[in-house]
């Protein structure tokens, strides 16, 4: 395993705008999602990890409920260049399989994923649509539960935003699968 810094985009800064390929064959601007929506969920996940698996429900129930307040959550995956599992084939296999509800992109560099400062997956990370990080860190306190009652701090921060109120919980310490980072 090798650890290399990570630049770690602090809550309240901007965020690192991207140039990603997805599984729609498209190329995904995060500069272009944030003209057409309110806030943009960024998740750094992949298709090997068991904590992404656990939590892919729940982002499809976030996806859906916050949708029409205008909200998207975007999958990135940068794990690809140390798993065969994370091509962009098995990728799509992936989101077809779950039925994904949300964009799937590949950061084959991991330079947009390092510029974020994700270190886990999966790791959330809400950005305004002024390009602003308003919270970074873990989903929710209850990982491997489907429903418990615990902390929601992604839809909490969601909520939090389109409410106009102040996200109370801005950063957490994410739970989950560490990065593999390339050489």
């Amino acid at each position: 395993m090798n650890i290399l810094e990570t630049i770690n985009t602090p809550v309240g800064s901007y965020a690192p705008d991207f140039e990603l390929p997805g599984i729609d064959n498209q190329v995904h601007h995060l500069s272009r999602y944030l003209e057409k929506f309110r806030a943009v969920g960024v998740i750094s996940m992949c298709n090997h990890c068991p904590y992404v698996k656990s939590y892919l429900e729940k982002l499809k129930n976030i996806q859906a409920e916050f949708a029409a307040e205008g909200f998207t959550l975007i999958g990135m995956n940068a794990s690809a260049t140390q798993q065969i599992t994370e091509n962009l084939d098995q990728m799509k296999a992936f989101a077809q399989s779950h039925q994904l509800n949300f964009p799937y992109l590949l950061d084959s560099t991991q330079d947009v994923t390092r510029s974020f400062g994700a270190n886990k997956t999966p790791m959330a990370f809400l950005v305004d649509n002024n390009g602003i990080v308003q919270y970074k860190g873990k989903i929710d306190n209850y990982p491997q539960e489907a429903s418990s009652l615990g902390e929601d701090y992604l839809k909490n921060a969601i909520a939090c935003l389109f409410s106009g109120q102040a996200i109370n919980l801005a950063e957490t310490e994410a739970v989950g699968t560490s990065l593999i980072w390339r050489n």
